[in-house]
């Protein structure tokens, strides 16, 4: 009897889960304090996520806040007619494309080439040292390093164009000219990012068979050869899977970095959509406008983002669902 008493619940249960809306009700009661502990936060991303969306309409609108969204005229896809004839919007589009390009280049670079680098050091106190500190940057704000920045790069004093100065070479106005504005963007993004980058490509690292590594030696291989045979190779799938994923952020080239770093003196060449949206709408108090061009970066965005993550699947065969 004490053994058939489990076969019996068994097959109880197996007979129920066949019936899906049995099944449904008979899963919810074993997990319904898990749903429960769930509630908060959907409630929290419902208020604070979806429902201030709500605001879009203002797009479609010539929004005045002394009418609010009831009393205001709708004008329809004016603003975002207005959007491309606009004379600064095709320019800012471009800086945020060249920018968030180049930033996704370096940035998925540097973090190969140091952790390639930091996967031959035999030292592992050295090793967790240097892995450190080049993590350390990431938890600044834009806000702090943009002041370091600022110092730093001022051709005033600035500790960077007195060492070119020493060096024989006349001083730049890293943040006042567009041309070096630019770089100083990515060069700066990518000295606070790739630490964090790092860990990634370091866990693909140690996922590599070490038979491999002793095989090459045993054939004869140098460093160099195990790096380009056997290294780089295994880090390939981790490369696409990343660099695909970062597509989705091409218009994302960094709200808090530039608004912390330019001046009315790089606008031409350093405007990216989310100040140049920050400058319509808060400054200039063309809401709709401004509402407009987030909400047509949003829709680009998704795409890049749908797009990306199909080709993470079908190169990589990364999924996330």
């Amino acid at each position: 009897m004490a053994m058939e008493q489990p076969l019996t619940t068994n097959t109880s249960v197996r007979q129920e889960i066949r019936n899906p809306r049995k099944r449904t009700r008979w899963n919810f009661k074993r997990t319904w304090p898990l749903h429960l502990m769930l509630l908060p936060a959907v409630l929290l991303t419902l208020l604070f996520a979806y429902v201030p969306m709500g605001g879009i309409i203002i797009a479609f609108q010539d929004f005045k806040p002394w009418l609010g969204f009831t009393g205001s005229k709708w004008v329809g896809w004016d603003n975002f007619r207005f959007m491309f004839e606009y004379p600064d919007s095709v320019q800012v589009i471009w800086n945020t494309v060249l920018i968030a390009s180049m930033k996704i280049v370096a940035g998925l670079v540097a973090p190969v080439v140091f952790a390639i680098l930091l996967n031959e050091v035999r030292n592992s106190t050295f090793k967790r040292f240097s892995q450190t500190l080049v993590y350390l940057p990431h938890f600044l704000s834009w806000v702090v390093l943009g002041g370091i920045l600022l110092d730093m790069l001022s051709p005033e004093g600035g500790l960077v164009n007195q060492v070119l100065a020493a060096a024989g070479i006349e001083p730049i106005f890293f943040l006042g000219d567009g041309d070096w504005f630019r770089v100083t963007v990515v060069i700066s993004d990518v000295w606070k990012e790739f630490g964090f980058g790092t860990i990634v490509f370091l866990a693909a690292l140690a996922g590599i068979n070490p038979a491999l590594y002793e095989a090459s030696e045993v054939d004869g291989a140098t460093r160099l050869k195990q790096t380009l045979h056997i290294t780089l190779p295994a880090l390939v799938p981790m490369i696409i899977v990343v660099g695909t994923l970062s597509l989705g952020n091409i218009l994302n080239a960094g709200f808090d970095q530039i608004f912390n770093l330019y001046n009315p003196l790089v606008y031409e060449k350093g405007d990216i959509i989310d100040t140049f949206v920050y400058r319509m709408g808060i400054l200039n108090g063309k809401m709709s406008f401004a509402t407009a061009v987030g909400l047509f970066k949003s829709f680009v965005a998704m795409f890049l983002v749908i797009t990306a993550y199909r080709m993470a699947y079908k190169i990589a065969n990364y999924r996330i669902f």
